[in-house]
């Protein structure tokens, strides 16, 4: 089971372990039907895991088979691994706590005798759960069934009448919360009601280096958002603080349970992310949830990996582009609809005719007939691999030419279809009409030949064409990416055909390899009824390669390239057009979560978030929005301060209302208090994270070196927290609306305490 499971027998202490200033807690009539019943989840997890090892032991002793049965092979591997880790990881922990409806919540399950009714409350876990007969022991938190525990409230309890949530350590419940929904008698008489609920509790508690999921405590309307419907855009609107971000990872986990259980396939939702170090602290979030098919990239992530490693970055990560006015130019949206003008100029029928000489007759190929086959390309199809369609209609027309020609009777059309099919100076005339061309190379030929940047976007005027224009064609940065992604989405792969060429070969040897090994062990084998006779079958050797000789080999890169069936942005308000075009180019649905704070954007922000999308390709029919509006990570002392910070340059900022307060006024030092500070605090925390947030991102070396202070930029900050934030001479971060906008985002990363520091 893992290191938090509890081992129920006779002997062992029971699954409750309060402190003594809980001891009112622990008296049998309030916890006497919980024992019970997670005994008999922890019995049904131990025969889960048993039988799932089992499974996972006979699955990967069955032979991988060809084509689809090695897929279906690997997916069911993987599936038992992920579930089996979800088990292993949390045991009973995986129960979060449960709900009672006025039908179930009368004496019975109160009753502390083992000969209690089954009648009992809902207990909702990360997975469901039920024991041999079927009888529901868990039910997922993703299901209807869990919704109540979730949705109800004072002002709507929706038929519930009271919610216990637990707090694990150890494998054991160290604290639980109980809230009652009305005013029944006997269920106050069974329950122990807290002044604070598990959410305002959960508010102070230390941070570590990563996020944790909040499933525990997750509050009516932060549940509502998560199970909105996934059908269009879904627009999550919130202040610094307001959990749009662990609102949206809980979102994934329960759109991918969806997925499941409507039949769609796993695995098919991306995460976009502001920057590394958040995909590194959200890591572990979605596999608490049970999910580990999310998959999560940064917007350069999706622009490089689409490239397959034809950018060499430096390692960290391509620079920024240094003008303004170029990285404003590349951004807009006409610059990405430049690139289709690009390629359509390597897309012109030749002007000349030729004569095709085959062994019949010789065959005319007019310009016309070239347009015609470039006109046959299907919509949609990408430049590079579109020669089988123009190759094909061209053997079409002059088929039916020398078969309407005099000369041409009696002439076998397959045979001469075939001819033309391999003939070398339509090969040779169609690679020149119609070229491989790479991305980089169209890119870096916008940015280095003027004459045909001014044709593919004549819009620019000439001090923007010279702007634009560099000495190397190579020097990439980031601002380049969409259009680099745009490229390589209309061109195609242009190696393609070498490396399918190539595997076949290489397939070609092995299957002679093999031969020569099978053709040793028959020689050497003297029973004539054994083994060895049968590797003489080709087709048993063919299937003893892992697979088929017509299929490409997987490439690393393309697991970013899409279709998704839904993309959740992060820190959305950052992303250009250009960059938006590289989301809804891999999610032709629309089905998108955005996630963002409009206040928070270092860049101008002045429409809505439905005129934003409508802008960049979204219909306003599939757009809705919800709206945060209450911060529970920072305090409200450090809230008063900030607001007039990000009001300064966005007066109509929205600002959100603090839940609590600290008790801890914000302070103020010099730069050469910096150690004093954070070694003060680190003698007297023996837990939590200290961020020390600076132009920078390097505070000193001192500091370097310890797990529990980070050093970082105001823009490597973004969507993280920390209990103790620093800010080191923040009038360094800069001027208007990004200095404004960067000490803002800063200063709201704090859960406990702010220092700012100045020289």
């Amino acid at each position: 089971m893992g290191a938090h499971t509890v081992a129920m027998s006779p002997e062992a202490p029971g699954i409750f372990a309060l402190p003594d200033h809980l001891a009112h807690k622990a008296d049998p009539a309030h916890i006497a039907a919980d024992e019970r019943h997670l005994a008999t989840v922890s019995h049904a997890l131990d025969q889960k895991v048993a039988s799932l090892s089992a499974r996972l032991d006979a699955r990967r002793r069955d032979p991988a088979g060809r084509g689809a049965q090695t897929i279906e092979r690997d997916a069911d591997i993987r599936r038992l691994v992920a579930e089996l880790a979800t088990l292993r990881r949390f045991g009973l922990d995986m129960c979060i706590g449960h709900y009672a409806t006025a039908a179930a919540s009368r004496a019975p399950q109160f009753d502390s005798s083992p000969t209690a009714p089954a009648t009992a409350p809902v207990y909702v876990g990360r997975i469901g759960l039920t024991d041999a007969a079927g009888t529901p022991l868990l039910v997922d938190w993703r299901t209807p069934a869990a919704e109540p525990f979730f949705a109800a409230t004072l002002a709507d309890p929706r038929g519930v009448t009271y919610r216990r949530r637990y707090r694990w350590s150890g494998g054991r419940i160290v604290d639980y919360w109980d809230e009652v929904f009305g005013d029944d008698d006997e269920v106050f008489a069974h329950v122990s009601p807290d002044d604070l609920s598990a959410f305002i509790s959960s508010l102070s508690e230390a941070r570590t280096g990563r996020m944790r999921d909040v499933l525990t405590t997750i509050q009516a309307d932060q549940d509502a958002i998560i199970r909105a419907d996934s059908r269009g855009a879904l627009i999550v609107d919130g202040g610094p603080g307001t959990g749009k971000t662990v609102v949206a990872l809980h979102r994934a986990a329960y759109l991918l349970h969806e997925q499941s259980r409507t039949g769609l396939r796993r695995g098919n939702l991306l995460l976009v992310g502001p920057h590394r170090p958040y995909l590194d602290y959200v890591a572990d979030v979605l596999p608490s949830l049970g999910e580990h098919s999310v998959q999560t990239a940064t917007v350069a992530d999706l622009g490089v990996a689409a490239l397959g490693g034809t950018i060499a970055a430096p390692p960290g990560g391509l620079p920024d582009e240094p003008d303004p006015e170029v990285a404003r130019l590349k951004s807009e949206l006409r610059m990405v609809e430049t690139i289709e003008a690009a390629v359509r100029f390597y897309e012109q029928p030749p002007e000349q005719s030729m004569v095709m000489q085959t062994e019949w007759l010789d065959l005319r190929l007019t310009p016309a007939d070239w347009a015609e086959a470039f006109a046959s390309v299907e919509d949609g199809t990408p430049h590079n691999e579109a020669h089988p369609q123009i190759r094909e209609t061209l053997a079409e027309i002059l088929v039916d030419r020398a078969l309407h020609n005099s000369a041409g009777g009696g002439v076998p059309a397959d045979i001469l279809r075939a001819e033309l099919a391999a003939h070398p100076d339509l090969h040779r005339a169609l690679y020149r009409a119609w070229p491989m061309i790479n991305a980089t190379d169209l890119v870096g030929d916008l940015w280095t030949v003027p004459a045909y940047l001014r044709l593919c976007a004549p819009w620019l005027t000439t001090e923007q064409l010279q702007l634009l224009q560099r000495p190397a064609a190579d020097s990439w940065t980031t601002a380049d990416l969409p259009l680099l992604d745009a490229a390589h989405h209309r061109l195609g792969d242009a190696d393609r055909k070498r490396r399918t060429q190539r595997h076949r070969a290489e397939r070609s040897a092995e299957l002679a390899r093999r031969q020569r090994v099978s053709d040793d062990l028959i020689a050497a084998d003297d029973d004539p009824e054994g083994v060895s006779p049968m590797l003489r079958h080709a087709d048993l050797q063919e299937a003893l390669l892992d697979s088929p000789a017509d299929e490409e080999p997987a490439i690393g890169p393309a697991r970013l390239a899409g279709p998704f069936s839904h993309i959740i942005v992060d820190e959305a308000q950052e992303l250009t057009d250009s960059e938006w075009a590289m989301i809804l180019r891999r999610c032709p649905s629309g089905s998108l979560t955005v996630v963002g704070d409009r206040a928070q954007s270092r860049r101008d922000f002045d429409e809505s978030w439905p005129e934003r999308l409508e802008r960049i390709g979204l219909s306003p029919a599939r757009i809705t929005s919800v709206h945060l509006s209450i911060n529970y990570r920072t305090p409200a002392e450090i809230m008063e301060a900030a607001a007039p910070v990000i009001r300064s340059v966005r007066p109509d900022a929205n600002v959100p209302e603090s839940v609590r307060r600290s008790g801890a006024p914000v302070r103020y030092g010099q730069v050469e208090d910096l150690h004093g500070v954070v070694d003060e605090w680190l003698a007297t925390h023996s837990e939590g994270m200290v961020g020390i947030i600076c132009t920078t991102g390097a505070a000193g070396p001192d500091f370097n070196g310890s797990d529990r202070v980070r050093s970082l930029t105001p823009a490597q900050a973004k969507g993280l927290e920390f209990d103790l934030v620093v800010l080191v001479d923040p009038e360094t971060f800069g001027s208007g609306v990004i200095g404004a906008v960067d000490r803002y985002v800063a200063m709201t990363r704090a859960t406990q305490q702010l220092v700012v520091l100045r020289s």
